[in-house]
């Protein structure tokens, strides 16, 4: 009976590990991706990595710092938000610098007294040398000259102080150098800031306390393209170029617009503040106009292919 039960058991285990190395076998059929990967449509395209940018007529983006220390009481504008070139963006505690502007006014005000004083002094002097010569002494009219003049420049100085306090005082309100949409915002009500920007919790970076871009129809697309490709570049009245979405089978025609001659090292995009290669890489800025249906933010990262005018492009799919 033992016996019987063992070689049943046997059998048992023989046919489930028979199924199981049938089941493990049979192929499984993959599924479908959910976007097509980013494809070359030209026959001898190059590709390059790339960064959405506000256009601009050189440079990128526009970071703006304080040119002067304190601590943020107000921010007057939001994310998003189209402003005018002069909009007021954000407040620094300017109390210490208003009370240094109504000292030296009150300095121009005591210089101006004095001055007055010395002024009518001397005019005194004058009409009673005017009349007899005798009544006023050379020296004294001297002294009275020469204390007018030493006022007269003690209240040019202290106006100038005075011009000069108004003048930083004005420096505690940060307004927008031009035209165009604020795009990130890195500081706070109650937070310190200075000309070298605004310490950032996460990447433990200073980083410019406000940051705008243009409000033009086109936006900017910067590559870089790997030191051992520049030679493959067509020359730059021949360059063109398309964009893909990531995550999308979108794709986006782009106009080109200059190169940057100069190779610097790369970084990498989605962490500028650590990563750096021993590769050396050329920026190339495209252009495109802002789709209609998509929606597109500077910062974004994209795949570019460069590609020469008269190519034959393969089929691919359009915004």
């Amino acid at each position: 009976m033992r016996n019987k039960v063992i070689f049943i058991t046997a059998i048992i285990g023989l046919l489930i590990g028979i199924v199981g190395s049938y089941l493990s076998g049979i192929e499984k059929k993959p599924q479908p991706p959910a976007f097509n990967p980013a494809s070359n449509p030209y026959s001898k395209g190059i590709y390059a990595n790339g960064i959405i940018e506000s256009y601009q007529g050189n440079g990128a983006n526009i970071n703006i710092y304080p040119e002067v220390p304190g601590t943020v009481v107000h921010i007057r504008v939001s994310e998003g938000a189209t402003v005018k070139k002069g909009t007021p963006l954000i407040l620094i505690d300017d109390s210490v610098q208003r009370a240094t502007v109504d000292q030296q006014k009150a300095q121009v005000a005591l210089a101006s007294a004095s001055l007055k004083s010395s002024q009518d002094q001397l005019n005194k002097l004058m009409k009673s040398y005017e009349l007899e010569p005798r009544s006023v002494s050379k020296n004294d009219l001297d002294n009275a000259k020469n204390a007018t003049d030493v006022a007269k420049a003690n209240a040019e100085v202290a106006l100038k102080q005075y011009e000069l306090a108004q003048a930083l005082l004005s420096k505690y309100a940060m307004k927008a150098p031009t035209d165009g949409i604020v795009l990130s915002i890195n500081t706070s009500v109650g937070s310190y800031i200075s000309a070298q920007g605004s310490y950032d919790t996460y990447t433990q970076t200073l980083t410019p306390i406000l940051v705008m871009g243009s409000s033009h129809p086109f936006l900017e697309v910067r590559c870089y393209i790997d030191e051992i490709l520049v030679h493959r570049l067509p020359q730059a009245s021949l360059i063109k170029a398309t964009m893909s979405l990531p995550g999308t089978d979108i794709k986006i025609p782009l106009e080109y617009v200059r190169i940057q001659p100069y190779v610097s090292p790369k970084i990498e995009l989605s962490n500028q503040r650590t990563e750096r290669v021993d590769v050396r890489v050329l920026p190339i800025i495209f252009k495109c106009e802002r789709p209609k249906n998509i929606v597109l933010y500077p910062g974004q990262l994209v795949d570019v292919y460069i590609g020469e005018t008269g190519q034959e492009t393969k089929s691919t799919g359009t915004q």
